[in-house]
């Protein structure tokens, strides 16, 4: 049968998604490499199947991935994205593309490499109809906190202002995703020096994770673990205090599996102890937080 006469969506092969889910990474990978192969041959003979060797590319390089091979993966998914570009594919082709190569990048300590494809594919999402808010919230949300590790703090904040305004619009202001997009937001205030700013938006957060997940929730203990950071600052350290050993009480009834948190917040705590002169109460707690660790997370101790 000519390729003109074929029907796209059942030429490709799908061996390698088989493979790989069998455990058998590298025949996977030659399977798509082999299936690419073809793909570039019937999109050769007839440019309307360019869409089935995006496909192809798509796949081989979400095999390159599991490899971990990020450099192969990258340059097929740019590959993949030109193609789509070049062969007249719509925005909603072209986004998830873009979306898996910004993430790879990111995911792989390859931030500058990663923002300007996670802006392009949030035009790309804003620019559907109708547009996909949802997923370029989320993705603005990533891009905050790479600007915000940066030190580029408004930019960071525009970013999460935007995803704030998406959230709202699609799944509305009382979730646990929009609880912990503002407790982002109030830790980049924090980093920026803006700590009455950064306490109103830990506190909106807080509340909300309260009536959503519970007093006793590991990311309420994170909450009240950031309250404590900012009441430190303004000089409530009074206040400070309490919101630590209340993040501390909620984390210990998570152990082992928060273990980790706990020291942490643990450590926090003792420092704060120690800033205010208040060494044998830094000391008893020492002793206890070792304590604890001992018997319910060997490892950590």
């Amino acid at each position: 049968m000519p390729a003109s006469d074929s029907n796209p969506a059942i030429l490709l092969d799908n061996r390698a998604a088989t493979l790989l889910a069998e455990g058998r990474l590298d025949d996977a990978l030659k399977a798509a490499a082999e299936a690419v192969s073809s793909a570039r041959q019937v999109a050769g003979e007839d440019a309307r199947f360019q869409p089935l060797l995006v496909e192809a590319l798509q796949q081989l390089a979400e095999m390159q991935q599991a490899g971990q091979d990020v450099t192969a993966a990258a340059a097929t998914y740019r590959e993949a994205i030109d193609l789509a570009r070049d062969a007249g594919l719509s925005g909603e082709r072209r986004a998830p593309l873009r979306v898996a190569l910004a993430t790879l990048l990111d995911f792989n300590d390859q931030e500058a490499e990663a923002l300007p494809v996670y802006e392009k594919a949030i035009e790309e999402l804003e620019a559907l109809e109708p547009p996909n808010l949802e997923t370029a919230g989320q993705l603005r949300n990533n891009v905050a906190l790479t600007y915000k590790r940066q030190g580029k703090f408004a930019l960071a904040e525009q970013h999460y202002l935007r995803a704030v305004e998406a959230l709202e619009k699609t799944t509305g202001n009382e979730t646990v995703e929009y609880a912990s997009l503002y407790n982002n937001l109030g830790s980049l205030y924090y980093a920026a020096g803006f700590s009455d700013q950064a306490g109103e938006v830990f506190e909106s957060a807080l509340k909300l994770r309260q009536q959503l997940l519970g007093e006793n929730h590991p990311d309420v203990a994170q909450s009240h673990s950031n309250m404590a950071a900012v009441q430190h600052e303004l000089g409530n350290d009074a206040a400070a205090q309490k919101s630590f050993e209340t993040a501390l009480g909620i984390l210990e009834q998570h152990l082992p599996e928060k273990a980790a948190s706990y020291a942490a917040t643990g450590e926090d705590y003792i420092g704060l102890l120690g800033s205010l002169g208040e060494d044998a109460k830094a000391a008893a707690f020492q002793k206890r937080l070792f304590q604890v660790l001992e018997q319910k997370a060997p490892g950590l101790a």
